[in-house]
């Protein structure tokens, strides 16, 4: 039994080692290459949703209103942490102390790329340990330009729905980088809940909180283009 154990958990061990000798290397492709593809999307066309939308913009093709969105609701200090922020972080844990559950996760631009690039969207410390591992590598091998320009080219903004291109495209009928900056704040307001915000677009915190992000997107600290 004993014997069966330790086999067990060296394959284990394999399978984790070989998990993260892939991450790091679809994130090195990555680097400069777009991307069509990440676990959300996979996951989502196994559920036998709406047909997967996404087009690859580059950093040039997206509205600075956008990027300014993106910081001012999701992120207010990515420019300049290494990929996590210690004050959301307490106060995600405080939250969850509270409620008895993971209701909360404090989580950065870069964490949130990390969970959508690769890991599942239900909560667990599992799965907030891998998304601290992989914001790491990310946090190493990207620029933050390159971070916030993949998070803005994979995020769901709706049923099949990913990416910035593909939501300017669908609710406003333009391309990404001709939002305005009530048009950015709208969508990027989205993010938190998409498919519910798609069904009810006048719901009043979705509005609220767009104008909230309006009032924020002059603070935005964009980070260098490299």
């Amino acid at each position: 039994m004993l014997r069966l154990c330790k086999r067990l958990f060296a394959t284990l061990v394999v399978l984790w080692l070989a998990f993260h000798v892939w991450v790091g290397a679809m994130l090195m492709v990555w680097q400069t290459q777009p991307i069509n593809n990440t676990m959300f999307m996979t996951l989502h066309r196994l559920s036998g949703g709406a047909p997967v939308s996404q087009t690859w913009v580059e950093d040039s093709q997206i509205s600075v209103n956008v990027k300014r969105a993106a910081i001012a609701s999701e992120d207010a200090n990515f420019a300049n942490h290494a990929g996590f922020d210690v004050q959301g972080i307490e106060q995600a844990i405080k939250k969850n102390q509270k409620a008895g559950a993971i209701s909360a996760g404090g989580s950065t631009i870069s964490q949130q790329l990390a969970k959508n690039l690769f890991l599942y969207p239900k909560r667990s410390y599992i799965r907030k340990g891998e998304e601290a591992l992989i914001t790491v590598m990310i946090e190493q091998l990207w620029s933050k330009a390159r971070i916030l320009t993949a998070y803005l080219n994979v995020a769901e903004f709706g049923d099949g729905i990913y990416g910035i291109e593909a939501a300017a495209q669908h609710y406003f009928n333009r391309p990404a980088k001709s939002l305005t900056k009530r048009q950015a704040a709208f969508l990027i307001a989205m993010l938190p809940n998409p498919k519910y915000y798609q069904a009810h677009p006048n719901d009043r915190r979705l509005q609220a909180k767009t104008q909230i992000i309006l009032r924020r997107m002059g603070t935005a600290d964009l980070p260098d283009r490299q």
